[in-house]
């Protein structure tokens, strides 16, 4: 098999999720395509790694049953910092195509402290445009990019930092030409939970790289139409879309999975639950959820309603996995903010299309003021001090919490606040 993926990252998440994708691609096609790992800091887990031949096992677990694969997608680890021209020889391969990263939501960034010469540069779209200056000079075909990084246009901002360091780096307009023209820069969207080792436990598996994830991934890719035609997942029963439109998708996961834990979470924990399973096992608490997601989120978007129902159905299965103990209190974290993203546009839409109010919705905003008097919280000092104290009205009119006034729900709210 050639190497044909260069992968920025070696942790639990890339390893279950894309290099766990590409196994099953390998297997399944004649894809016949390795990943060369880069480790993108200067300490991580390339070396145990590298110990084991670069495989290891993979186990996904949920209500469907255990899966265990061994993954040998994998032909080498890279460590810039330990070898600099190692990782430059990458951009000699003709054969490389992709380029797959996961460096943390931080990681796509620019520093202007960085220098062309440093070996290598701090931040991974620095090092990124050390090793496309290098493909430029060899006068090699570009790559296609498959950032996984968790934030908003994630292929378009890793573009725009690179440009930036051309800029800086004086490279000229003919490299920056050749980025724009022989590269494409795909935003993704990537949605699994990986567990990581499973340290708790005794698997009877003798391996330091074990990983552990739910069965549920989807990959959403916009920006190259024909990506199928170079990578076959659709021929593997993979959850990858190809779309010209991420936002829609994007929108789906944000109304309706965290919709659902940010209208679930303060009404469960004024109960006394303490983990998503434990309110999926009670019949109350799923009755709740239930009537948010399909009753009140789903009629509020615009996929076709069989597509929203099926990825609902999803999330509820997921929401139910018994290996994964999902604590309610770390879904508390700034719930207000959360609130107003996840579920406030939500609860205006309802109101927009069909005139009447999201019952379920509103409850759930009561709820969270209910919550925010208590001491439960754990948000910042001055948005719990005045959630403590002020009255409904005052909570909903507050344009600096919501971006809007919503004192026309106050009626409605005060129907469920402390009752």
């Amino acid at each position: 098999m050639k190497e044909r993926i260069i992968q920025f990252g070696e942790g639990g998440f890339l390893r279950g999720f894309a290099d766990w994708m590409l196994q099953t691609v390998n297997e399944k096609t004649d894809f016949g395509g390795k990943v060369v790992v880069v480790q993108p800091i200067e300490k991580g887990m390339c070396d145990i790694l590298t110990a084991q031949g670069c495989k290891y096992t993979h186990i996904c677990r949920g209500l469907e049953g255990v899966e265990t694969k061994k993954i040998d997608v994998i032909s080498r680890c890279v460590k810039p910092y330990d070898d600099f021209d190692g990782y430059l020889k990458l951009a000699e391969n003709p054969d490389f195509r992709f380029v797959i990263s996961n460096t943390t939501e931080a990681g796509i960034c620019f520093d202007e402290n960085d220098k062309i010469t440093d070996k290598p540069a701090k931040t991974f779209p620095a090092k990124l445009t050390q090793l496309l200056k290098k493909r430029f000079d060899l006068k090699f075909d570009g790559f296609v990019f498959l950032p996984c990084e968790l934030i908003d246009k994630n292929g378009e901002n890793l573009k725009k930092c690179v440009l930036k360091y051309a800029d800086l780096w004086d490279f000229g307009e003919d490299f920056k030409n050749w980025i724009e023209k022989e590269n494409i820069f795909c935003n993704t969207l990537v949605d699994r939970i990986n567990t990581g080792y499973p340290k708790d436990e005794d698997t009877g598996i003798d391996d330091k790289m074990l990983n552990t994830s739910e069965y549920f991934h989807l990959w959403v890719i916009e920006g190259h139409k024909d990506l199928f035609k170079e990578i076959p997942f659709d021929k593997c029963g993979l959850n990858v879309i190809l779309t010209d439109n991420l936002e829609m998708y994007r929108t789906r996961k944000v109304r309706i999975l965290n919709g659902a834990h940010t209208s679930l979470v303060p009404y469960a924990l004024l109960n006394g639950f303490d983990t998503v399973k434990s309110c999926m096992d009670d019949e109350k608490m799923l009755a709740h959820i239930k009537a948010c997601v399909y009753d009140e989120i789903i009629p509020t978007l615009d996929l076709p309603k069989e597509e929203l129902v099926e990825y609902a159905d999803n999330v509820l299965k997921r929401f139910a996995n018994p290996y994964i103990k999902h604590y309610l209190s770390s879904i508390a974290l700034n719930s207000v903010s959360k609130f107003k993203v996840r579920v406030l546009p939500s609860i205006t839409e309802y109101i927009k299309r069909y005139n009447k109010i999201p019952k379920t919705l509103i409850f759930s905003f009561a709820k969270l003021i209910d919550f925010y008097r208590t001491d439960m919280t754990n948000d910042d000092k001055e948005i719990c001090a005045f959630m403590k104290t002020a009255a409904v009205k005052e909570i909903l009119a507050n344009v600096k919490l919501w971006d809007e006034d919503l004192s026309y729900l106050t009626d409605e709210v005060e129907k469920y606040v402390n009752k």
